[in-house]
């Protein structure tokens, strides 16, 4: 097996943790504690693999920098998402959000003239109908006050996959993980104190899906992005990453009995059908093009 195929499979067990982790995000968001819920979990999960990033790799040149601009952007996409939810619906945000599959491509374009594959130009707007589909269940489209604040969220989720993108394979990985981690929750829990109760973080409920989060979510899902996306470009990074809605949804179906409608199942299958569009070129050609970010 490549080390291209590697990093998509690990990418797609991400997707899976990302979206059953959507269940455990509910709680906190349930109980009105959402930035003192995200610094939490970001910070326990950078000290738990501090422990494993060598002194060595500190040093390295321009890592703080980069560090910093991935937490910077990691916290800005999360805050925009979730302060567009209070104006708009769940529906218009899942699939508004899903627009970052088209950012990624267009940005790296903008920003390295790197063209996308041929297979994306289909691969992309299927995933598009895809997360419409999943997202309102077929239902029409309208316009809510918080949806422009969802597509600056996708605009900098996008920018964060390329940030990823391109520093992960400059630095000790884990080294970056735990750098982004510590700036994303040093500013969410600043922010947190700010507009939250810090008695609603002790909850049993939300101690339960904080550690979740913090173990899974953050310490496992992102830091295995960050080593996975230096063997796959961010175009095709971003669609493997497009799945966590398909899995959030299968994930409130078995754990809290939510039902999907037709249209949310041919939703799904359409995703699936534009990632496996997006790999059609790994699975059947002998060279495998890694060459679309910088390598050390």
């Amino acid at each position: 097996m490549s080390q291209r195929l590697r990093a998509d499979l690990a990418l797609l067990v991400v997707a899976v943790i990302w979206g059953s982790a959507f269940v455990a995000q509910r709680v906190s968001g349930q109980v009105g504690v959402v930035y003192l819920f995200n610094g939490a979990r970001f910070l326990l999960a950078a000290l738990l693999l501090l422990p494993l990033v060598p002194r060595s790799a500190w040093s390295a040149s321009g890592l703080w920098r980069w560090m910093f601009a991935a937490g910077l952007v990691l916290f800005i996409a999360s805050a925009l998402q979730q302060a567009g939810l209070q104006f708009t619906t769940a529906g218009n945000a899942g699939f508004l959000t899903t627009l970052y599959v088209v950012f990624v491509p267009l940005l790296a374009f903008l920003a390295w003239r790197e063209k996308p594959h041929r297979m994306a130009w289909a691969a992309v707007p299927l995933a598009l109908v895809g997360a419409y589909l999943l997202s309102t269940g077929g239902e029409a489209f309208r316009l809510m006050p918080g949806d422009g604040l969802e597509i600056a969220g996708a605009l900098f989720w996008a920018v964060h996959v390329l940030v990823v993108g391109k520093a992960a394979s400059r630095f000790h990985w884990i080294a970056f993980a735990v750098g982004q981690y510590f700036v994303s929750g040093a500013l969410n829990l600043g922010v947190g104190l700010y507009v939250e109760s810090l008695t609603t973080l002790f909850l049993p409920e939300v101690l339960l899906a904080l550690l979740y989060t913090a173990i899974f979510s953050v310490a496992i899902g992102y830091t295995v992005q960050i080593w996975a996306q230096r063997h796959t470009p961010p175009g095709d990074a971003a669609l493997l990453l497009s799945l966590e809605a398909v899995f959030a949804v299968l994930a409130g179906w078995l754990l809290l009995g939510e039902l999907l409608s037709v249209p949310q199942i041919v939703g799904c299958g359409l995703i699936f059908l534009a990632v496996l569009l997006a790999q059609f070129r790994e699975l059947t050609s002998r060279k495998v093009d890694t060459n679309l970010m910088e390598k050390p």
